[in-house]
């Protein structure tokens, strides 16, 4: 029987089709035999003969009936609701058709028969094509060894992902689980469902391999809830993304993916405030500087559904400027001009800004790895700041409206040289808002780390545990603030949009996360477990590399908590910094580029020391 099976399973489909009417049509007319015998009481051959060839007329309009209803259309392996449809038109029709032969008497149909009929034609074909599909997912399951999965969500969603997986030879469907009352212990398209909290004794029982998750429309606390509840059991869970990202709100298997840590990190995005999205952006030609980075692609992304009159995309990278290109040109018409070119040459800005007629700039090309600054500090200089004050100076010669600086928590008292760039180009902007002939509003934005940005440690735990481990961590005690690229994006539109003139915002980061906490859920959540002290038969170590120059063990927001306030967002502050007058700062700068140019840090550092509070030198500059 296996083996016949599997021999019908690669048939063309053609071939399917006309077995499965062939047997149709050779059973209808036992059916309408049937039927007649069970209404006259006469299960003799005689009837036979009396009937004539009326079964035959009968079965060769009822498979025209079935054919035309689209009966033989359906894959067997995945026949649904549509189906059903169908076949219950189908029945109907032949009903009606025997019917009317009935009342007109062209041959002997006593006036039951056609209801009969109907129904055994409905049950032969509903049965035999769920016999078929039983058998062919018993075959396959045990051809190919399906992985038992549970689905977490007993919506409309997970009865979708139920009916894909059911298509596939991959996975085996064997319980839902649904935390509603309303579903509970109740039973789905043939599946028990079961409450989260019965996970550990169902996991036995049916010695599940994986977990999908199918909540596309939760919060991600919700989903953050039932992950936590899966960890304790190391079992690989993946989930399906979110509404929006699903194609015409149908699911299919490659809709299936792994559960993100960002997902799980991210919080639920705050409304934004249409009118702070829109002041700067609408009908206004916009220019992103490192517009091929994380944070700078981010921003392309939603200026660009803003309806800007023009954007302009600066960058040093060609590949990453090409590559944004490419990706805006494909959802907007917005014209877009393509610009490969360095912040550190002043006339140069100047003459885009002013060709053009920029109005609003979001600086967010730096270098913002710590390690590699930390050990280049000249180009950390010559870039984060030295390109923020040429870029901002020809902003304020062209008349821009509005320059909107994008920094970092480790501007606030740094302990590395990133970080000191970084708080040096917030004075920068913060003198030159000062500027008595300023037609420009400076304002400046301050966050943590971005979820899955290109120095982030997300992506290098994904390729430490593709390569079996272990996971590096510098410290057990370190933490950090984690925010999705999208939502830090949406909050800077915004914080620049409340601009006065040399503001400091902050973002609120939510609660920060120990980086130890953040590796070993990740390794729990690829249905791995950690090798510890606890547990020496785990399967990824996380091996601990110490502290690297210039890092610190905790990132801060704020220099002087008593000198914020809060705005009409919910999410943004504002801070009242310390700032140097536009002399001092100029000062400044004339001392980092001579420094430069000698590659005198000693020089570069003392600057750095007087201007930026709570700068401590490295022993590498010592």
């Amino acid at each position: 029987m296996k083996s016949f099976l599997l021999n019908l399973s690669v048939l063309p489909r053609r071939a399917k089709q006309s077995i499965l009417l062939v047997g149709d049509a050779l059973a209808l007319p036992w059916l309408f035999l049937l039927v007649y015998a069970i209404r006259l009481e006469d299960f003799s051959s005689k009837l036979l003969i009396d009937l004539g060839f009326n079964p035959w007329i009968v079965m060769s309009f009822s498979v025209v009936v079935l054919v035309t209803c689209g009966i033989y259309r359906t894959v067997v392996r995945a026949f649904d609701e549509s189906f059903l449809h169908d076949l219950i038109l189908a029945v109907l029709i032949i009903v009606v058709l025997l019917s009317a032969v009935s009342f007109s008497k062209i041959f002997f149909v006593p006036h039951s028969v056609p209801f009969f009929f109907g129904f055994l034609v409905f049950l032969w074909v509903w049965s035999t094509r769920s016999m078929i599909r039983w058998l062919v997912r018993r075959v396959f399951q045990h051809e190919f060894g399906s992985r038992r999965v549970a689905i977490y969500g007993a919506g409309n969603a997970g009865r979708q992902l139920l009916a894909a997986l059911r298509a596939s030879h991959e996975y085996r469907a064997v319980v839902f689980f649904d935390d509603s009352p309303s579903l509970m212990y109740t039973s789905v398209l043939g599946l028990k469902v079961f409450s989260g909290c019965n996970f550990e004794s169902v996991y036995k029982k049916f010695k599940l391999d994986e977990v999908l998750i199918a909540l596309p429309s939760a919060s991600r606390a919700r989903q953050r809830e039932v992950v936590e509840l899966l960890e304790p059991f190391k079992i690989p869970v993946r989930t399906l993304p979110g509404l929006m990202d699903l194609v015409g709100g149908q699911i299919s298997m490659s809709d299936i993916r792994d559960i993100d840590i960002v997902d799980l990190l991210g919080r639920d995005l705050v409304p934004p405030i249409n009118q702070l999205l829109f002041k700067n952006i609408e009908n206004k030609v916009v220019l992103v500087t490192g517009a091929g980075g994380s944070i700078g692609s981010e921003l392309c992304r939603q200026i660009i559904r803003l309806r800007p009159k023009c954007l302009i995309l600066f960058e040093q990278s060609e590949y990453a400027l090409y590559a944004i290109e490419q990706e805006l040109k494909a959802f907007s018409n917005v014209p877009l001009v393509v610009i490969i070119g360095s912040v550190l040459k002043e006339n140069r800005m100047k003459s885009v800004m002013q060709s053009y007629g920029v109005q609003t700039v979001y600086h967010a090309a730096a270098y913002k790895h710590v390690p590699l600054v930390e050990v280049n500090p000249f180009e950390g200089i010559m870039n984060n700041t030295i390109g923020t004050a040429r870029c901002a100076k020809a902003a304020l010669a062209t008349g821009v409206e509005t320059f909107v600086l994008i920094s970092t928590d480790k501007a606030v008292r740094p302990t590395n040289i990133m970080g000191a760039t970084k708080r040096l180009a917030e004075l920068v902007c913060q003198a030159l808002a000062t500027h008595p002939e300023s037609k420009t509003q400076f304002s400046m934005v301050r966050f943590g780390n971005v979820l899955g940005s290109s120095g982030s440690v997300i992506p290098l735990f994904k390729r430490q545990l593709a390569k079996g481990g272990p996971l590096t961590v510098t410290d057990p005690e370190m933490t950090r603030y984690f925010m999705t690229i999208p939502e830090a994006a949406q909050l800077v539109l915004q914080a620049g949009a409340m601009g006065t003139g040399g503001d400091v915002f902050l973002l609120d980061m939510g609660k920060p996360v120990k980086i130890v906490d953040l590796a070993k859920k990740m390794i729990l959540l690829s249905g791995l477990s950690v090798n510890d002290a606890q547990n020496n038969k785990g399967d990824i170590k996380i091996q601990y590399t110490g502290l690297r120059p210039g890092e610190k063990l905790y990132e801060e927001l704020l220099i002087d908590i008593d000198l914020v306030e809060q705005t009409e967002h919910s999410l943004i502050m504002r801070s009242k910094e310390k700032f140097f007058s536009l002399e001092e700062i100029e000062e400044m700068l004339n001392h980092m580029i001579d420094a430069s140019k000698d590659y005198d840090i000693d020089r570069a550092v003392t600057q750095i020391e007087k201007y930026v509070d709570g700068y401590k030198r490295s022993h590498l500059f010592s």
